[in-house]
């Protein structure tokens, strides 16, 4: 059989060493030897061997002695142990000791044949498991969630010490921050993470149409309604739920939002049937909610039911060391979407985005590194083909959230040209969203 696995036989005597050699090479492993122990661990110590075949009786340092000392080299070794003086005391110490198997001289060719087989099939069985172990651990990690920073690494903090409970979480930033990343994480390293993690956008759907989608509605329910359908809640069963831009809904929406909270049952649009859902709520906002609750636009019973735990996520300003990792992931990321050869970076351009406000944060410097890939001619990111212009620059005067999104949000439109497709592609949002701020800020196309 033709194979990758590599075999070491450690044998005193040539004879055997180079039967078995030539037997396995023309079986299509890779083989070293070794005439004695000191020999074998030194060849260990060089180069990986799957399957060693090793003698017991040997002078100096016996095949027993090895066997313990190659376990503590490399624990997976499959190990046999050949011997001439087979008993039931030796077999059963080498067994004890994390032998795979012991065989007796003079070897039966099938059976040695058959027991190399059994010990390749443990070896690829092995690699699988590790290869199983990994893609689950890359279910734990959050693809752009990026930073090396105190205050990135601040919020990983968090995030690993919520994840573990079902507490409701809200995660508070500007936007373009990374905020639904942040609940991916949550999420992704939870107990739920084998369960659906089900988003909506709140501030994208009228009061009317984010009841229907959070709550499903039944069949003639209201006009369009033709089928029966399931709403967010139910989907998110035994998973997590995300509420994007939880501070744009309605008074009405924040009672029954707080119902279905407090008894995780609820009825669909037009429907008499109480459906149960066992959920986890994270959302999301680039609003002050307290703030919000002291003037009474938010109520204050639902707030505190949300915000068992509150995770704060920077700005891209205050974490500008975090800039060169992004760039270098931003990079890789759209040359491989591109199928362009991987560009670098001028190290006068990463000064000069070390030195930018980023009102949009991380969103607009993924943005940016995009338009760079598309533009440059080079294998190099310059200085010039970065969107840098003092007129993207928002003045450190702006303190409100909402006037730095309508100010990034107007930059933006005027960018493109006020095309809406876009604008919606480079803000990350649906066309939908882009229409309601639009609408929020009272924006003009100039003339």
């Amino acid at each position: 059989m033709s194979t990758n696995i590599n075999m070491l036989i450690v044998d005193d005597e040539e004879s055997v060493r180079d039967s078995l050699y030539n037997w396995f090479i023309e079986d299509g492993y890779e083989v070293g030897c070794a005439e004695n122990a000191s020999v074998a661990l030194n060849m260990l110590e060089k180069k990986d061997f799957d399957i060693i075949l090793a003698d017991i009786k040997m002078p100096g340092m016996d095949g027993l002695e090895m066997l313990k000392r190659i376990k503590t080299i490399k624990p997976s070794a499959i190990v046999i142990i050949m011997t001439a003086f087979a008993t039931v005391d030796t077999a059963v110490q080498a067994l004890k000791d994390g032998a795979f198997d012991y065989v007796t001289k003079p070897f039966d060719p099938d059976d040695l044949s058959h027991l190399i087989r059994n010990a390749s099939k443990q070896i690829a069985l092995s690699s699988e498991n590790e290869s199983l172990k990994s893609r689950i651990t890359n279910l734990e990690q959050v693809e752009d969630l990026i930073g090396s920073s105190e205050a990135m690494q601040q919020v990983l903090r968090e995030v690993q010490s919520v994840a573990p409970s079902n507490a409701s979480v809200i995660i508070t930033g500007e936007s373009g921050t990374g905020k639904e990343l942040i609940a991916r994480a949550i999420h992704a390293n939870s107990p739920r993470k084998f369960f659906p993690m089900v988003s909506v956008h709140c501030g994208a759907l009228s009061e009317s149409l984010l009841e229907s989608e959070l709550f499903g509605h039944e069949k003639g329910a209201f006009t369009g309604a033709v089928y029966n359908r399931k709403g967010r809640f139910e989907m998110a069963d035994n998973g997590t739920i995300f509420l994007d831009e939880i501070a744009t809904i309605s008074a009405k929406m924040q009672i029954e939002l707080l119902r279905v909270l407090e008894t995780k049952s609820f009825m669909r649009v037009g429907g008499n049937k109480l459906i149960n859902s066992d959920f986890r709520v994270i959302c999301a906002t680039n609003k002050d909610l307290k703030k919000m609750v002291d003037n009474g636009t938010f109520r204050e019973d639902l707030y505190y039911r949300l915000n068992v735990v509150n995770i704060l996520i920077p700005p891209l300003r205050e974490r500008v060391d975090d800039i060169p990792l992004l760039v270098d992931y931003f990079i890789r990321k759209y040359c491989n979407a591109m199928s362009r050869n991987i560009v670098s970076i001028e190290p006068a351009a990463i000064r000069k985005l070390k030195e930018f406000e980023f009102p949009g944060n991380v969103r607009e410097l993924e943005n940016m590194i995009e338009r760079a890939i598309v533009v440059g001619n080079g294998k190099e990111i310059r200085v010039k083909d970065l969107p840098l212009s003092q007129e993207s620059v928002v003045s450190s005067s702006v303190e409100s959230l909402d006037e730095l999104e309508k100010k990034h949000i107007q930059l933006i439109l005027n960018k493109y040209d006020w095309n809406i497709s876009r604008a919606s592609k480079a803000l990350q949002v649906d066309r939908v969203t882009l229409y309601n701020k639009i609408k929020k800020f009272d924006l003009k196309q100039p003339d």
